[in-house]
């Protein structure tokens, strides 16, 4: 019985990992390759053996991005993508929508700088609306969001929902060094992102985000403001499907990674939802939380770096972890300075005040203003980082992203940076706007 079960339950594994099924829901929203025909012979050399359990990841100088790269002809052809190889390369198939956009990835591989190969799109409506609900799992999402929500709305459920973040990416990220899968091949599959296209593929990141944050952000509001749970759940799931979905449609997971991030994040959160609280308290009142929130988000940091070699992943895990313990730091020192302003338990459940000309031209400028700050003080930091890193290492400055490749480098260059980013967000911007009289 029970092995009948682990048998059942490692096929659907199979099966939904297939990558064919990735093809197939893009070919159905109307996204379509420029494959080539025939497979061009490329000599790889001798093959590397097998290791059961574990997918090599692929790398620019190991394998085409996608959408152009030589391939199995079947594939292509299963995903409909009927072309022929011109002398510019491969050409779109004969019998393609006039209407039909060229588009490229937004974005270039952050590893290997490869912008990836044309593809075609016939469904514009649903290529904004995924590439909106893929940009919800990206770096300019969060420095917009969390402080937006911290500065005009909550910062209790600004400061918890950025914990859950952060320890959604380091799980994420981690498991993704440990398990090293690689992303969906291509063809069949038609790379309309190629950004994290060199990171390990399992679980799907994006997809714990898009689930955490939404889920984490109505089980903190809910009962502290005032809305129909009905309303605030289908937000949520709305929010967490578009996300999740968004990232197959990318051609950037599978559906089994994508399941496995959504549940995985679930998991987190059950986890977290009894503690939460009690972390945050810690946080502000306790003497040594200084101490344990720099030597936590460090040690955790150390931990996931000695998984592997230097991938992408890595600037993402430093980046929430340094963030994270900014924020905690910046949360100490607004406590300890009587700056932290809390709503009193007795003026629960909070409701929205009336929007207005004045309050929504007030909230527009401090969110301006504060993100101009953190803009400056991360292009700063930046500018500073690296190359005392460098000059401290004795290592060359000239070619930032081979410096970063170095672990030395790029976990303390991370965490200063967004560390100071996170501190900034929660202590310097909010005493600026109390200068200003925009508190």
């Amino acid at each position: 019985m029970a092995n009948n079960f682990v048998k059942t339950f490692v096929h659907m594994c199979n099966y939904l990992q297939d990558p064919r099924h990735v093809a197939r829901f893009q070919h159905l929203c109307g996204v379509q390759g420029t494959f080539p025909v025939k497979p061009t012979a490329v000599d790889r050399g001798p093959p590397e053996p097998d290791r059961p359990g574990l997918k090599r990841r692929l790398q620019g100088s190991e394998a085409g991005v996608g959408n152009g790269s030589a391939g199995d002809a079947s594939a292509a052809l299963g995903n409909g993508m009927q072309g022929e190889s011109g002398p510019d390369g491969p050409s779109a198939p004969p019998d393609v929508d006039p209407d039909a956009a060229k588009a490229k990835p937004l974005r270039r591989n952050s590893l290997t700088g490869d912008g990836g190969q044309e593809f075609l799109v016939h469904n514009k409506l649903l290529f904004y609306l995924f590439t909106f609900g893929t940009e919800l799992g990206n770096e300019m999402f969060f420095i917009i969001f969390f402080p937006f929500l911290f500065w005009n709305i909550d910062a209790l459920v600004s400061r918890r929902l950025i914990i859950v973040w952060a320890w959604n990416l380091f799980v994420g990220q981690s498991t993704k060094d440990m398990v090293r899968w690689s992303r969906p091949a291509s063809p069949p599959v038609v790379k309309v992102e190629v950004f994290y296209n060199s990171e390990y593929s399992m679980p799907s990141t994006h997809a714990m985000t898009g689930t955490a944050i939404p889920f984490c952000l109505l089980m903190l509001t809910y009962g502290r403001w005032e809305y129909p749970f009905l309303f605030g759940f289908l937000v949520a799931l709305s929010w967490s499907v578009l996300v999740c979905v968004s990232r197959v449609y990318m051609g950037m997971h599978s559906v089994l990674e994508v399941i496995t991030g959504f549940l995985y994040s679930i998991l987190i959160l059950t986890f977290f939802q009894p503690i939460l609280d009690k972390i945050d308290t810690f946080y502000m009142m306790d003497s040594y939380a200084p101490v344990m929130i720099i030597v936590s988000h460090v040690s955790l940091g150390l931990v996931a770096f000695s998984l592997d070699s230097w991938s992408t992943s890595r600037g993402d895990t430093a980046q929430a972890l340094g963030t994270g313990a900014g924020v905690a730091l910046g949360t100490h020192v607004n406590y300890q300075l009587g700056l932290l302003k809390d709503p009193p338990l007795s003026s629960l459940p909070l409701t929205l005040p009336l929007i207005s000309t004045s309050l929504l031209a007030v909230s527009l400028l401090r969110f301006l203003m504060g993100v101009a700050v953190l803009l400056v003080t991360r292009m700063a930091m930046k500018a500073v980082t690296i190359p005392f890193l460098c000059q401290l290492l004795g290592l060359p400055s000239d070619d930032v992203r081979q410096a970063r490749q170095h672990m030395k480098v790029e976990l303390p260059y991370r965490y200063i940076v967004y560390s100071v980013v996170g501190f900034s967000c929660v202590c310097v911007v909010p005493l600026l706007f109390r200068i200003l009289n925009f508190d």
